[in-house]
């Protein structure tokens, strides 16, 4: 949950109704104001429900959380794109409740605890509040009814399943999302592959062998596009496809490259965890570089858009590629985030008044989209390519109708901190000032060396000084 400010009132929904506020004008598809007008209309949206999630079902893969070795467990679920999948879920319930089973894959060590996770980390969350009182004392009996824990993991070659569920759900499913992923930017490179890519290709293989199924929905980052500048067309990877010049990718051996090298770490070093952890964060953002990617997280997503284009065969393909996603706008809880998440740390740390300044040109545009549209745009995606052959690309993207620039948002930040302002640890309230903001990487090391480098090191001579005196 983002930093409380007032009862009901989160920081990040003044982002969110920023970005939304151009949500009913119809743009080019996939933009994510023709997706609000179609969430808007509840003739579509009736229309939607009727054709296609009334007495379907849904495979949701997966939530991962950490291991915890000392005790067996499992941590809490990491923030990455569970979060969407939360939403999306809860939104399928309260929308649809004839949906007949949504099957969660769940990081878990049987199906037991696969069911707890789900019970303490996803229905019992704030965010099913909701349905919670909708249901009242029938809440939990109506979710366990139409959710389906199933103890996984998408790193697995069958998905950690045994063949006989595997066949099983197979014969069930109607549409798969994928959004499971590891989303640090700077990733062991390992891991990176391990879950944004070979999970990828394994769900897209399961997906193959399930004969009614209408949608496989992938859910990956609109900065696959990497760094360019004007319009980025909505367009599917080619598998080995390169922006920059004399470079050819290969998948397979990427993946060969990291067995080689953690090889010759066990040979040279013996079982050094440390080592391999920092080697394979290296390896992943120099490779990501080396291809064009500006860090392991989008070029392991990347990889895994290829993928899904290269084992897809006759699926109905949808990839939706979402930008900064932050707090939900309207519905179910307005403001509502779980995690730290890129923009957010920024703010919780503005907030505290931890940080004073800030490199950037405030005409740069950060691309924000509010959780509750990503998955409306999901959802959408869904009903209008039902059952379509093929493979559609859709950006859910607010700088093109909607832009929001560094200044406007430090503005917005220093405007909703002044009205409601932070408590300090020693009970006094922070005073928000305004953030300096440096164009010039210079301009920052000369403020930063005569605020804090030359008091610090005329602070150390003083002491010196005062210590020879003594002797």
């Amino acid at each position: 949950m983002a930093i409380e400010l007032a009862p009901g009132q989160f920081i990040l929904q003044g982002f969110a109704e920023f970005s939304s506020g151009q949500q009913h004008h119809r743009g080019r598809r996939g933009s994510f104001g023709c997706v609000g007008a179609l969430c808007g209309h509840h003739r579509r949206a009736g229309a939607f429900r009727a054709a296609f999630f009334y007495s379907g079902r849904c495979f949701v893969g997966g939530l991962r959380g950490g291991a915890t070795p000392a005790d067996g467990g499992y941590a809490p679920l990491c923030p990455g794109r569970e979060v969407e999948q939360r939403v999306l879920l809860e939104k399928i319930l309260r929308v649809q409740p004839d949906v007949k089973k949504v099957f969660l894959l769940v990081r878990a060590a049987d199906t037991s605890a696969a069911e707890e996770r789900v019970l303490n980390e996803v229905v019992g969350n704030e965010l099913f509040g909701t349905l919670r009182e909708k249901y009242g004392s029938s809440f939990h009996s109506f979710t366990k009814e139409k959710i389906s824990p199933l103890a996984g993991d998408i790193i697995d070659e069958n998905l950690g399943l045994e063949s006989p569920k595997i066949l099983e759900l197979s014969e069930e499913i109607d549409i798969i999302v994928n959004g499971a992923a590891t989303t640090n930017f700077y990733e062991r490179y390992d891991v990176a592959l391990a879950s944004n890519v070979l999970g990828t290709k394994y769900v897209c293989k399961f997906a193959n062998k399930c004969p009614n199924l209408k949608m496989f929905l992938h859910v990956s980052t609109a900065y696959v596009a990497r760094e360019q500048q004007g319009l980025l067309l909505e367009k599917p990877f080619r598998i080995g496809e390169m922006l920059k010049q004399g470079c050819h990718l290969d998948i397979d051996a990427e993946l060969k490259l990291v067995d080689s090298i953690k090889a010759e770490l066990m040979q040279s070093s013996g079982n050094s965890e440390q080592l391999e952890k920092t080697t394979m964060k290296k390896l992943g953002l120099k490779r990501a570089r080396h291809f064009g990617w500006p860090n392991t997280y989008v070029f392991t997503k990347a990889m895994g858009e290829m993928l899904v284009g290269q084992f897809r065969g006759d699926l109905p393909v949808v990839v939706v590629r979402p930008s900064m996603v932050s707090s939900i706008y309207h519905e179910p809880l307005p403001g509502w985030i779980e995690g730290t998440r890129t923009i957010d740390s920024i703010i919780a740390a503005y907030a505290k008044q931890a940080i004073p300044c800030f490199i950037g040109h405030g005409d740069i545009i950060l691309d924000v989209i509010p959780g509750d549209m990503v998955v409306n745009a999901m959802v959408v995606a869904m009903a209008i390519h039902w059952s379509e052959k093929g493979q559609v690309v859709i950006h859910v993207t607010s700088s093109r109708q909607n832009p929001l620039s560094i200044s406007t948002a430090y503005g917005i930040m220093h405007r909703y901190f002044s009205t409601n302002p932070q408590m300090g640890n020693n009970g006094r309230v922070i005073k928000a000032k305004r953030l300096l903001l440096f164009k010039k990487f210079g301009s920052f090391r000369t403020y930063m060396f005569l605020k804090y480098k030359l008091p610090s090191e005329l602070q150390r001579h003083k002491l010196g000084k005062a210590a020879d005196c003594n002797n």
